[in-house]
């Protein structure tokens, strides 16, 4: 039986089993009821069928954009508070996750305690720092191609196009940053192998 009121209930989407069950726990012991996809489509309908109030949104999914998901989600539920995790986040990405209605953006991983603060938050905050230091070369390439997926609607040879780049190159270039991304978040081995399991809507 799923609960009537969303509020308290969270919907997790990330493809990573061993994240979603340690964001999962952590939230479970504040209160929140919790529903993890590791798709795009499955959340869409989890979201639909749970009524959630909350949802934690990992950019890269195997069959969406994160982004093309939060579109959807905010079209489906105006009222959805939505958290977009990024584990190579950049400006362009940021800031369509905003314009298309989320309400924070974090680097991931994030803390438990991050992704709370943000869904009680909400609003922006006008006192943050202002950080004046300059890209990094590689953050600002990093930057530059973000911002040609994110204008072709994730289409890599689009993008390759725009950045006057062979498709090949920027696919090696693509496929060397989520190796990577793989090696940085890897969590031990007897908790990537516990899955957080799904809450199936009725």
């Amino acid at each position: 039986m799923l609960p009537a009121n969303g509020s308290r209930n969270v919907l997790i989407v990330d493809p990573d089993p061993g994240h979603c069950s340690m964001l999962g726990r952590a939230l479970l012991l504040r209160d929140y009821e919790v529903y993890v996809s590791h798709d795009g489509e499955s959340a869409l309908g989890i979201a639909g069928a749970a009524a959630v109030g909350h949802a934690v949104v990992e950019l890269q999914l195997p069959d969406h954009s994160g982004l093309k998901l939060v579109e959807r989600l905010k079209a489906s539920n105006g009222k959805l508070k939505i958290v977009v995790l990024a584990s190579h986040p950049s400006i362009a990405t940021a800031v369509e996750a905003i314009k298309l209605g989320a309400i924070h953006y974090l680097p991931k991983p994030a803390r438990p305690e991050e992704v709370i603060a943000a869904f009680e938050r909400g609003n922006g905050d006008a006192a943050i720092a202002v950080d004046s230091r300059p890209l990094s070369l590689e953050a600002f390439i990093w930057e530059h191609i973000d911002r040609a997926l994110v204008e072709n609607g994730g289409n890599v040879s689009a993008a390759a196009r725009a950045l006057d780049m062979h498709r090949r190159t920027l696919q090696r270039k693509l496929r060397q940053r989520t190796r990577h991304m793989n090696r940085t978040l890897r969590v031990p081995e007897h908790v990537r192998d516990e899955v957080f399991c799904p809450v199936e809507p009725a």
